[in-house]
């Protein structure tokens, strides 16, 4: 298997600022856990971890930690949560009381879902996200936070980004090996490389030109079966990363990757929408993202 590597394109722009000289919170430091950004937080005084999801029109509370706990939170309504493997009908809770960020919070409208153990007591999406503008550094396990207006990510991108009509979800158009450009959703609550449609890799004969081997993968809601391969090599904005996982549905699998632990109300038509783009291709970067407008800067640690 040849080693991962990621190459700079000669045209590569320089960033014409600086985002140290601008007003942010301090880097706070965050575990990486089975390809989950996994931040310090605190409910009703009880420690444990909140995973970042861009991917995730929602904001969730662990149903086990509630259980652990035997918590009594004031419930809400219902909605229904899409996930890559099926759709099911999910209570909202309200008033929980959680720092974050070193900051006391108030948190309404929380889906209650199951992630995992019970230390991990949070999963923060668009509610979260879209009220600032985030700058991840992967490689360096941090992140901050800039108030939104102090920085003018549309002048300074170097990818295209946007935030889906449909769905609503920030998705980047990517190169799949110099065959390809697809709208991939960003999607740092996907601990893999790449997921795809079938289809994408059917149509261009990658499952059988690169090998592939069957596995479960777990969903919102559900276990579903994929194959995965390598594909020989993936631009993302300036940088060419190769020898990239990708797994896609197996023959028969249905899935609705535009539908990735989302609660969806619009019918209007976005973009064809065609996989995710994880941990595997994000791990390497610093992603300044300005989530609300559907902008996004990707650099090296060199860069910021």
């Amino acid at each position: 298997m040849r080693k991962k590597m990621i190459k700079i394109f000669p045209f590569l722009s320089l960033l014409l600022f600086s985002l140290n000289t601008v007003a942010a919170t301090n880097w706070v430091n965050f575990e990486i856990i089975n390809g989950h950004i996994n931040l310090p937080v605190t409910i009703e005084g009880i420690e444990g971890r909140a995973i970042l999801d861009s991917g995730a029109q929602l904001n969730a509370i662990n149903l086990s930690f509630i259980n652990k706990h035997g918590f009594e939170f004031p419930k809400g309504g219902k909605v229904n949560v899409e996930g890559i493997y099926g759709t099911e009908t999910r209570r909202l809770f309200n008033n929980v009381q959680v720092k974050l960020f070193n900051t006391d919070l108030e948190l309404d409208n929380l889906v209650g879902l199951r992630l995992g153990d019970h230390e991990v007591q949070l999963l923060l999406g668009a509610g979260l996200l879209e009220k600032f503008i985030f700058q991840i550094d992967y490689p360096n396990n941090r992140l901050r936070l800039f108030e939104r207006g102090s920085v003018d990510l549309a002048k300074l991108e170097n990818i295209q980004m946007q935030i889906d009509r449909g769905s609503g979800q920030p998705i980047v158009k990517v190169d799949l090996n110099g065959e390809k450009n697809a709208w991939l959703i960003l999607d740092t609550g996907n601990n893999g490389g790449l997921f795809l449609k079938r289809s994408m890799a059917t149509d261009s004969n990658w499952l059988e030109s690169y090998g592939s081997q069957s596995s479960l993968i777990a969903g919102a809601n559900q276990i579903g079966t994929v194959d995965n391969f390598r594909l020989p090599e993936v631009k993302f904005g300036p940088f060419t990363i190769e020898n990239v996982q990708v797994s896609v549905p197996a023959e028969g699998q249905t899935e609705s990757v535009s539908g990735q632990d989302q609660v969806s109300f619009s019918r209007i038509k976005g973009k064809n929408i065609k996989g995710l783009v994880g941990y595997d291709v994000l791990k390497h970067f610093v992603l300044t993202i300005d989530y609300k407008s559907g902008h996004l800067h990707v650099g090296l640690p060199e860069d910021i």
